[in-house]
């Protein structure tokens, strides 16, 4: 990792690892417009290379990833970024509402609003603390959630927000296609930068 400059943490759902082809996407245009980019594989999923989470494994998980912000802190000079696709960015989020100044802002991608079909089990109890500026990446057919609900939720979080719906897309946001997600990234980098310029700390 080369110093200076901005930098991103950027970590997988619970059915996946930083290898993610949409993670992988990310990186390389993150990387290609200068920021230091570190693909992280949560605890549980360096325990073992398939399954889910562990039950109770996700402070673990949420220490792993303040870690990981941590070692690119310490090796740029400009801000640091924390984006997480599913689990991995509801453990982002949960770690900064806790830590408000652990990152500059958050990229939530296909933020699990609630489990499918159980829209009535929101896991937005932490919305209310979130003071870091985060965009929301979700999929116009997530099964997780849907705009509305999101838009909704957004209403909670104090800090700045703002919301890039993939028409079309579900929870993996590349629509079954994966060359999609080089076009995909760029989309989403471009507006996470936009997003940064006018609204990170």
């Amino acid at each position: 990792m080369a110093p200076g400059g901005d930098g991103i943490v950027l970590t997988h759902g619970a059915s996946s690892n930083a290898r993610a082809p949409l993670l992988v996407a990310l990186a390389d245009v993150f990387g290609a417009r200068g920021l230091t980019v570190f693909r992280y594989d949560l605890p549980f999923r360096q325990a073992r290379p398939t399954g889910p989470p562990s039950r109770g494994g996700a402070a673990r998980d949420r220490e792993g990833l303040r870690g990981a912000v941590q070692s690119i802190r310490a090796s740029v000079s400009g801000r640091v970024f924390l984006g997480g696709h599913s689990y991995g960015g509801r453990q982002a989020s949960i770690l900064a509402a806790g830590e408000p100044v652990l990152a500059d802002a958050l990229l939530l991608l296909s933020y699990p609003l609630h489990p499918p079909g159980r829209g009535d089990q929101l896991r937005t109890a932490h919305f209310g603390d979130l003071r870091a500026p985060a965009l929301f990446v979700h999929g116009s057919a997530d099964p997780f959630g849907s705009l509305d609900e999101l838009e909704r939720a957004r209403g909670l979080i104090p800090a700045r927000t703002a919301l890039l719906p993939v028409d079309g897309a579900g929870h993996d946001l590349l629509r079954g296609r994966r060359q999609a997600g080089a076009e995909l990234a760029e989309r989403i980098a471009a507006a996470f930068l936009e997003f940064a310029r006018k609204n990170a700390r």
